[in-house]
């Protein structure tokens, strides 16, 4: 395991030049890696095997992608939800969000224990408690599960689906609930972690196999490692500053693969860091798990 006195650097994996990568997701059974474009409004597929990448127009901003029991993809979309056949490329719509709010958009989600896909939104212009957070149930009923969120952002639960950690950046935590996977409920909201703000902001979160909490700093340039106790513990420096997102994958679902973003940066600065925007990769150590499926 990385440990946090050790300096260890992702390396570049592919150059997907995303403006605003987010939510990286492992299909084991396709044996490919997930992940968006949120802005652009684009999935892109990545077979690491192959070291090739497809790339799929979902026509809207999309923020976050997840597998499916059935083998397509759970999207959340500008203002609602959908799916994306991954072999024909077709989008369709399962349900609208907030559709009197057009400055909404959706931001990072993922499946629970029970296959049911959560995902929040954020104000275009990021201000205050403007976002909520909801579920997606296989049935396709929408749930608003928390209202006055700012950036809904990294989200996972513990192997044993009692706790749910959720990320609202703006508080610089990451928060945990009380998980009922029967209801799909949400109780007890604590802070588990507290970031400085020098560290950079919160944004995407994977749980490793052991439990440790793994959280991209959006200008801080790094993906820390924190125990469930909040104690950080692991580093792992990105060499750009806006890591968005991380999740394990590979056979042994031990490659941490980290989505990056070239969207704040100057026409002076892009120069100077090409491969802002791409997909780094680092083996850490550490395990992940299996990637929650909607539909159960």
């Amino acid at each position: 395991m990385i440990r946090a006195g050790e300096r260890r650097t992702a390396s570049l994996r592919v150059d997907l030049r995303l403006e605003l990568g987010e939510g990286p997701v492992w299909d084991a059974a396709a044996g490919c890696l997930y992940c968006v474009d949120i802005l652009q409004g684009r999935v892109h597929r990545y077979d690491p095997v192959a070291n090739a990448s497809r790339v799929y127009d979902v026509g809207r901003m999309v923020g976050a992608a997840a597998p499916t029991r059935r083998g397509d993809l759970v999207l959340a979309v500008h203002d609602g939800f959908a799916r994306l056949d991954p072999s024909s490329g077709v989008v369709t719509r399962i349900a609208r969000i907030d559709p009197h709010q057009p400055d909404l958009r959706m931001n990072d989600g993922k499946c629970d224990p029970a296959g049911r896909f959560w995902a929040g939104t954020m104000a275009l212009d990021e201000r205050p408690r403007a976002g909520a957070l909801y579920r997606l149930d296989p049935d396709g009923a929408v749930h608003t599960m928390l209202r006055d969120v700012t950036i809904s952002n990294g989200l996972d639960w513990s192997d044993d689906g009692r706790t749910m950690y959720f990320i609202d950046s703006p508080t610089q935590t990451v928060d945990a609930f009380d998980f009922d996977v029967a209801t799909g409920s949400i109780a007890n909201r604590r802070t588990v972690v507290r970031i400085p703000i020098e560290h950079g902001t919160p944004d995407g979160l994977a749980l490793d196999s052991d439990g440790g909490v793994w959280v991209s700093l959006w200008g801080g340039g790094a993906v820390h490692r924190y125990t469930a106790t909040g104690t950080l513990d692991a580093i792992v420096h990105v060499p750009t500053p806006f890591p968005t997102s991380c999740t394990f994958g590979g056979d042994d679902l031990g490659d941490l693969y980290i989505t990056t973003a070239w969207i704040q940066l100057a026409a002076d600065e892009r120069a100077g860091q090409p491969h802002a925007g791409s997909l780094f990769h680092v083996r850490s150590g550490a395990r992940g798990r299996p990637a929650n499926r909607f539909g159960g």
